[in-house]
């Protein structure tokens, strides 16, 4: 096995630009029918049938060459290097890769630590408008209440598997190369040393930041409404060792590569807030995480 990225000094250093394939691209769905989906399920909401929904598209690109995925995990891990980023085959000749910006859990000894992320904006080139969006959102009140709801959720799963927990009042600013997110880190205590973090990430997961509220009606709706599998999109990846340690995350960020194609997906949560236009936009700047490691643009 390969030490960890971060670890690498190399990863200091700018990522190199990609082989610039000719990309073709297809949307599915269609960022209209997404944009349609989302108004379907803020009126939903308005009528009080559920409180969040977390809905997904997916880009279909194919190129002429085969993909250089050892060239893609390198981009995204330098772009990205405080990030999570990995490599795992899934099928034969199929490869999931991604870069999360998101711990759904660790465990290490007695220490329980998540870092649940809702609420978003893209990141903007321009250093003024760049700090604005960011102001922005940390005062932002429908941003502020999908974070609530999902730290909540977070604070709710772990409570019963430890002895105390810490929960910070408001959330902070994390950033990635597209986007600005609020974050909260959530510290608990182990209570049993039987609990592994794998124990403790399938009563976390899925969170409303992946799903919605209530779990069981969001998910139908993203049933009815996303014309995919999301496959291991919106699951977990990580490691765990016989002492019940380990780093468990969420996948998102990510990719699904088989022979020379590649399955992109990203997704937004939708609250009664929520503006189709909005979260269309939201998606396509998560999209850049993986665009710009395979040199493609929506």
């Amino acid at each position: 096995t390969a030490p960890p990225l971060a670890s690498d000094p190399l990863i200091a250093l700018p990522a190199g630009p990609s082989a610039g394939a000719d990309w073709r691209i297809r949307p599915v769905p269609e960022p209209e029918v997404y944009g349609a989906g989302v108004a379907t399920a803020v009126a939903r909401m308005w009528r009080g049938e559920f409180s969040k929904v977390v809905l997904a598209r997916t880009l279909e690109l194919t190129s002429g060459a085969p993909l250089d995925l050892p060239g893609m995990l390198q981009r995204l891990a330098r772009r990205d290097p405080s990030g999570y980023t990995f490599a795992l085959p899934t099928g034969p000749e199929r490869t999931l890769i991604g870069a999360s910006p998101e711990l759904l859990v660790s465990r290490h000894g007695n220490q329980v630590v998540a870092n649940p992320l809702a609420g978003s904006t893209p990141r903007s080139h321009d250093l003024a408008e760049d700090v604005r969006r960011a102001a922005t959102l940390l005062e932002s009140v429908k941003d502020l209440h999908e974070h609530a709801v999902v730290v909540d959720a977070v604070h709710q799963a772990l409570a019963p598997h430890c002895t105390g927990m810490t929960v910070p009042a408001r959330p902070t600013l994390i950033r990635t190369a597209t986007m600005w997110h609020l974050s909260t880190t959530v510290t608990g205590t182990l209570s049993s040393p039987g609990t592994s973090a794998l124990d403790l990430a399938m009563a976390l997961h899925p969170t409303p930041a992946v799903c919605g509220t209530p779990t069981r009606t969001a998910r139908q709706v993203i049933t009815e409404t996303e014309p995919f599998d999301r496959g291991f999109f919106t699951g977990v990846v990580g490691w765990g060792n016989a002492d019940g340690d380990g780093e468990w995350v969420v996948t998102i960020r990510c990719a699904e590569a088989e022979e020379r194609t590649l399955r992109l997906y990203a997704g937004a949560g939708i609250v009664a807030a929520s503006e189709p236009e909005a979260e269309t936009a939201e998606t396509a700047a998560k999209f850049r995480t993986f665009l710009s490691a395979v040199g493609a643009e929506l």
